[in-house]
């Protein structure tokens, strides 16, 4: 007898959480920072050079001093997310598409079109990897888009 393919019932809820400290942030901050104290001590770089250079430091501190979460939860009827400083939720239902728009950086924002076409663009910092994401989403039903690389 042929195996006959059985229902699964509802997905699992899906749940995404990440904090702002981390050790991959940890030593990409103390490799930017070593570097910076070579420049200024070891190559005697211009000061004003070595202050420019270490603006991209300071947001990588301040997450690591406040460790922010940010998360996602999919159930079965609702997309719901949390940053530090915003909250969302959208039912399934109410969703047209979600769109996942490859950028320049090769980052990945995601979009919902609701049904009414307003557009709910996902926070980055709460976003799982994007080819997860995709995956819950279809498996619940929701229609993805992918565009790479678009200017606007």
């Amino acid at each position: 007898m042929p195996d006959q393919p059985q229902d699964s019932g509802p997905a699992p809820v899906f749940s995404y959480r990440r904090q702002g400290r981390s050790l991959t942030a940890a030593a990409a901050a103390a490799a930017w920072a070593a570097l910076l104290l070579l420049l200024g001590f070891g190559m005697q770089a211009a000061p004003w050079l070595v202050i420019l250079l270490a603006l991209p430091l300071l947001p990588v501190l301040w997450d690591l001093w406040r460790n922010p979460a940010a998360g996602l939860m999919l159930d079965n009827s609702t997309l719901s997310w949390f940053t530090s400083g915003q909250q969302g939720k959208a039912e399934l239902a109410g969703i047209d598409k979600v769109r996942f728009d490859t950028r320049w950086d090769f980052s990945v924002r995601a979009t919902l079109v609701l049904d009414s076409g307003r557009k709910l663009r996902l926070p980055q910092a709460c976003l799982p990897p994007h080819r997860e994401l995709e995956a819950e989403l279809s498996r619940r039903g929701l229609r993805c888009e992918r565009h790479h690389f678009t200017v606007f």
